[in-house]
């Protein structure tokens, strides 16, 4: 129940909540610094620690985090699993899964932040994965240059989805690291 002082009722914001909530009202859209600055104050408040397993952003994703000043607060490790081996020794993705469904696909990418958590010594983490085609070539009719699967896993339960970019390797690639820092605060949610 909220307070009531003088008639007043007392709403308890932070003061990053109440700046989102006034510039969301405004119509502005926070640059991809300050949106990774509010989702690490987020973290902190929750006493969470982010892990990464990266394939086709090659470690773009922990290195927009770790560009933060104050980032060993809230992010623990990376895991830059770019072949298919790396995938298999540093994250426990099985060969034969790998195998069966491509690297490029929702049980893999569910594998690697499943190994990636579980590596990391589980607990108040959240895991998450990337593995995509980000072109020139590479693509095919059934994953096209710009699929890229997205996987988390924390301790209430993993999942995956797929996006599929438009754009160059780079457009790709940067567009896959805000998506994956847009998944962290979503799932900060669930917490």
């Amino acid at each position: 129940m909220m307070p009531i002082v003088n008639g007043l009722l007392l709403i308890s914001l932070s003061l990053t909540d109440l700046a989102l909530n006034i510039n969301h009202l405004r119509g502005y859209k926070l640059d991809f610094k300050s949106q990774l600055e509010v989702i690490a104050q987020k973290l902190v408040d929750k006493g969470l620690m982010v892990v990464t397993a990266e394939s086709c952003t090659g470690g773009m994703i922990s290195a927009a985090c770790t560009d933060l000043p104050g980032s060993s607060k809230w992010f623990d490790r990376a895991f830059i699993t770019y072949s298919n081996q790396a995938k298999h020794e540093m994250l426990g993705v099985p060969m034969e899964l790998i195998e069966a469904c491509g690297a490029v696909s929702m049980d893999v990418v569910k594998s690697m932040a499943k190994g990636a958590y579980n590596r990391a010594g589980k607990g108040k983490r959240i895991a998450i994965a990337v593995s995509g085609i980000a072109g020139p070539d590479g693509g095919s009719e059934g994953k096209p240059i710009g699929t890229v699967w997205f996987g988390y896993a924390h301790a209430l339960g993993a999942g995956a989805h797929k996006i599929v970019f438009d754009g160059d390797r780079a457009q790709v690639r940067q567009q896959v690291t805000e998506q994956a820092i847009n998944l962290i605060s979503n799932l900060i949610e669930d917490f």
